[in-house]
């Protein structure tokens, strides 16, 4: 054999292995060829959406976390309710959970530069990480290149996602079983610095008695805004998880859990807890190493488990699975 044949071989070689390995993982610009602006278009989307409804910028960031720590990312929590599916949405869990329709609206866009190539699991990463900057949160480098599920793991919601008055020792059991460190769980709970909670989650802390661990001056002004013990689930009963800086994603979050503010029990458990407590006191003095730490942690909740190559599927539409 020749170096010339020789050298075609080895191209092959490389360019098989290249096919049969690289292509089953997750990797930055995953969309360069197959449609260059894909990136580009959810970013556009996102911005125009968070100045139309400011809110959608938090539903993207809640929707990676209830997306990814359930089996996979793999956008099986945008399935809805159709004949032999359950929807995860569902799920007492996803109480709260709205703006669905605009991921919708995000995933349009997409179909008309490229038609059935960028996944719906993709774009629950990236509208994730693009919101984040809208709330004034780091700039994450993603990879791409997930696949949608052709299922939907409603039946695994309830136990894989942490409840709101979980111990603490149970929450950083559930966030380690996918890769995230108490350090990373820490960081990653300061999501709770933007958006509100639903007076449903919080009046457990208010009555009959307050919950001792709660600033008073603190808990009269959350029964002001949950001023009954046993809220209307569909009425607009809420308090912000941060007063101070509702829509910013940023370390006042911690702060307020130094001075006993913590909205949910979860919340303010992170402070007195001793594996925790020390991630809460470093954060809460330090802006940036809270970003940092925030940025690893939401990168590796984005590359839980996801579906690659030639498993799952690219939903044309992100609600139902294709039929074949």
């Amino acid at each position: 054999m020749n170096c010339s044949s020789s050298f075609i071989l080895l191209l092959l070689s490389l360019l098989f292995l290249q096919f049969s390995s690289g292509n089953s993982q997750l990797q930055l610009n995953y969309y360069a060829q197959s449609c260059p602006r894909a990136e580009e278009i959810i970013k556009e989307q996102v911005i125009k959406l968070y100045y139309k409804h400011g809110n959608t910028a938090v539903s993207w960031v809640r929707n990676l976390f209830h997306d990814c720590i359930v089996k996979s990312c793999d956008a099986s929590l945008l399935l809805e309710k159709v004949a032999g599916i359950e929807s995860e949405q569902a799920s007492q869990k996803s109480f709260g959970m709205r703006n669905f329709k605009y991921v919708s609206t995000i995933k349009a866009a997409l179909e008309q530069e490229c038609p059935g190539t960028v996944s719906c699991a993709d774009v629950v990463a990236l509208s994730a990480r693009d919101g984040i900057v809208m709330l004034g949160g780091p700039r994450i480098e993603m990879k791409t290149g997930r696949k949608d599920s052709k299922q939907s793991w409603a039946a695994e919601v309830d136990q894989s996602i942490p409840n709101h008055n979980d111990s603490i020792s149970s929450v950083l059991s559930r966030f380690q079983s996918i890769g995230i460190d108490a350090e990373g769980t820490v960081a990653l709970l300061g999501g709770h610095s933007v958006g509100r909670v639903h007076c449903v989650n919080l009046v457990d802390r208010l009555y009959p008695t307050v919950d001792p661990t709660m600033d008073p001056v603190y808990a009269n002004y959350i029964k002001g805004r949950c001023p009954t013990p046993n809220p209307d689930p569909k009425a607009v009963l809420y308090a912000r998880n941060d007063r101070e800086t509702p829509m910013i994603l940023d370390n006042f979050y911690y702060k307020n859990l130094l001075k006993n503010k913590g909205l949910l029990v979860v919340d303010q458990q992170l402070a007195s807890h001793p594996i925790t407590a020390p991630y809460v006191q470093k954060m809460a003095a330090d802006k940036d190493y809270f970003r940092q730490k925030f940025s690893r942690a939401v990168l590796l909740l984005s590359e839980n488990n996801p579906l690659t190559g030639d498993q799952g599927e690219i939903r044309k539409d992100c609600r139902y699975v294709n039929a074949h």
